[in-house]
């Protein structure tokens, strides 16, 4: 994928920019015909697509994370059932990454050819036939390419979540994205808790017990199917004269409402683009610590989600109660997902929340190692809370660009450099605890991760954005 080729988003959200920038960090901007004003105008969304798009996020939401919580409260049983070794199950718990780094690379390309809404509603799709297929296997070769389907699925609407929110929400984002982020944490928790009881309800068979997600996952898709053609909001810059132009030339691309966003040095109608936007992502440094920040946390989210219960059924606690445990941890996300973005996004610097999280992470991996039956639900909400950091990076990736093609290219890069990131980490614990016969030596390495994490947080979240570095 080219870092220089944007996704154009809506252009009065492109323009504005972040409140959080003093005003000596933003360039001026040119004077503006009011034919520009009245055309954009025209391109807000309607009141009722608004509506539409915050039912389609939220459903979305719920469905993004139930393919894998559902998986790790049943992870012993399709280990039992599939003859699967600690190594290849953290394999299995690393598919979620690598799906998501693979396909969230595609992502941003495949929005600017059918547009992001229709990304999404193959996304939600896709989730449903891998959750359907998945029940189906007879060997670990055939469930990990089901589970890989529906992840892909998953992988092109998590990049493509900041997108919709900056593109039919510019005045809202932090808000927004609670909501989405409260409904992530929701779906996550209801199906960690609610899949062993249900599967135990069936007669006991795992395979009835994941594949009950996509009945959840088929809900998402009729939303979706609605916004496929919707293009309110976008705005397909024209093609503007070089500053060389004819005076003539000039005054006709006024007439027609064409506008110069920033000088070039193009060629005669080549399309103009905003001072930052020509540079690759790789050439920022903000864009890196986001990166790095959002592969730690999610090597941490990945082994709370995929081993927990497994640490906690190790030491005596029934898969009932693990279960609980782990939606204990997920639903932590739900009131603090809704209270964290907004909060995050009025403050100049998120270093100070990264370090909480960091806090709490540690304290909650260091429970799980010294005496995991001691205070199982003390260690559950220190993780739930430390997983928090995952909608806390999605708001810093809304508030480290001013424009909405600048939120795509760094959504996709730091969410897809992310994930590649997170790939080794839980593989790493599974093969530690074969290898040591316990969870206390991966158990440290996480507490050890921890460091970076929080120094990368700080990083990032400085009141930055890339196009002043690009």
């Amino acid at each position: 994928m080219r870092d220089d080729e944007p996704l154009t988003l809506d252009r009065a959200a492109a323009a504005a920019p972040d409140p959080a920038t003093p005003p000596a960090t933003v360039p001026a901007a040119p004077a503006r015909p009011a034919a520009v004003s009245a055309h954009e105008s025209a391109h807000r969304p309607p009141q009722w697509v608004r509506r539409l798009v915050i039912t389609a996020l939220l459903l979305a939401a719920v469905n993004l994370r139930p393919a894998i919580t559902s998986l790790g409260a049943l992870l012993k049983e399709v280990r039992d059932g599939l003859g699967m070794s600690g190594t290849m199950a953290g394999l299995l718990t690393s598919v979620p990454a690598a799906c998501f780094a693979l396909f969230g690379f595609a992502a941003p390309r495949l929005a600017r050819r059918y547009g992001p809404g229709a990304v999404v509603c193959a996304g939600m799709a896709a989730l449903t036939i891998g959750l359907l297929l998945r029940p189906l296997a007879g060997g670990t070769a055939v469930f990990l390419a089901a589970s890989a389907l529906a992840l892909a699925g998953i992988a092109v609407s998590n990049v493509l979540m900041p997108v919709i929110v900056k593109r039919y929400f510019p005045d809202k984002v932090g808000t927004v994205t609670g909501l989405y982020s409260m409904a992530l944490s929701l779906g996550t928790a209801v199906a960690a808790a609610v899949s062993v009881p249900l599967t135990d309800a069936m007669g006991g068979s795992w395979r009835l017990g994941l594949g009950m997600w996509a009945l959840l996952a088929a809900l998402a898709v009729g939303p979706w199917i609605l916004l496929v053609r919707d293009r309110s909001g976008v705005h397909v810059p024209r093609r503007s004269p070089a500053p060389m132009a004819s005076s003539g030339a000039a005054a006709k691309a006024a007439d027609t409402g064409a506008e110069d966003s920033a000088p070039t040095s193009g060629s005669a109608g080549a399309p103009v683009l905003a001072p930052g936007e020509h540079g690759r992502i790789t050439r920022s440094r903000t864009a890196w610590m986001l990166a790095c920040f959002f592969g730690l946390q999610g090597t941490a989210a990945y082994v709370t989600m995929g081993w927990m219960p497994q640490i906690l059924r190790d030491a005596g606690i029934s898969a009932g109660q693990a279960g609980v445990l782990l939606a204990v941890t997920m639903a932590m996300g739900v009131p603090l997902s809704f209270v964290l973005p907004p909060l995050a996004a009025r403050m100049r610097s998120q270093g100070p929340i990264v370090v909480l999280l960091a806090v709490c992470q540690i304290a909650g991996f260091l429970g799980l190692w010294a005496a995991p039956a001691a205070a199982p639900y003390l260690w559950a909400l220190l993780l739930g809370v430390a997983n928090c950091a995952f909608p806390l990076v999605l708001t810093m990736i809304g508030m480290r660009s001013r424009t909405g093609p600048g939120v795509v290219r760094l959504s996709a890069f730091a969410q897809s450099t992310g994930y590649l990131i997170s790939i080794p980490g839980p593989i790493l614990v599974g093969t530690l605890n074969q290898a040591t016969g316990s969870w206390g030596v991966p158990m440290v390495l996480m507490a050890v991760l921890v460091a970076p994490q929080v120094l990368c947080g700080v990083l990032a979240g400085r009141n930055r954005q890339i196009e002043d570095e690009l």
